[in-house]
């Protein structure tokens, strides 16, 4: 995507946002970007991965034990800005473990990594442009709110074309707007890039629909 095409059309996602078109789930038929966000310094290389790469990181595949902290879904869709899911475009998700340390070897807290949890899932979206990921609620982590880390990619492949990388925040915590980043974000993007949690069927769950 061109630099300045990107602009242009951030720069209308704002100015929608200014006359209220925000909601916490927004319909995949909505025309705002999704924000952008730093990559971080924790995305792990496919040497750091674990074998087990797919969408549920609370359970690895071989393992008996199941990841610790609260489990929870979340899911969404990805599409254009005129709203046309997209399919066959593969999304990835990174975070740190329950106790706030990343699967990165650059992460030298004194702390061992939850041996049972992937830290790092992908998706791939079907014909609706639906994702969905089994994965714990993020924690805090030294100096930062809680957060998921997510890229997309125009293809199937972590070797297509990257077309966004953004950071899930916890709608309403209370470490927001103590977060560096989260407050790079003006009100309209930060609604479109909050998980409000919700319970189904006895388990939390968060929809957060993304537009490249």
């Amino acid at each position: 995507m061109p630099t300045s095409d990107h602009s242009r059309r951030n720069f209308i996602a704002r100015a929608l946002g200014a006359f209220g078109l925000t909601a916490f789930a927004r319909p995949a038929s909505a025309n705002e970007l999704t924000p952008p966000a730093t990559e971080g310094p924790f995305y792990p290389s496919p040497a750091m991965r674990r074998a087990d790469v797919d969408n549920d990181l609370v359970k690895i595949i071989g393992s008996v034990q199941e990841a610790g902290g609260e489990v929870v879904t979340l899911k969404g869709r990805i599409a254009d800005t005129d709203g046309t899911p997209l399919a066959e475009h593969r999304i990835e998700i990174w975070q740190c473990d329950l106790n706030g340390k990343y699967l990165h070897s650059g992460d030298r807290q004194a702390i061992e990594f939850d041996p049972s949890f992937q830290g790092f899932g992908h998706d791939i979206t079907d014909a609706d442009g639906s994702y969905e990921f089994r994965t714990i609620k993020p924690v805090t982590y030294p100096g930062r709110t809680p957060h998921i880390h997510v890229k997309v990619f125009q293809g199937p492949s972590d070797s297509d074309r990257e077309v966004l990388t953004s950071q899930f925040y916890i709608a309403g915590h209370s470490a927001n707007r103590r977060d560096r980043i989260f407050n790079r974000l003006s009100e309209s993007d930060a609604n479109a890039v909050s998980m409000a949690f919700e319970t189904i069927d006895g388990r939390e769950q968060a929809v957060v629909n993304v537009v490249v």
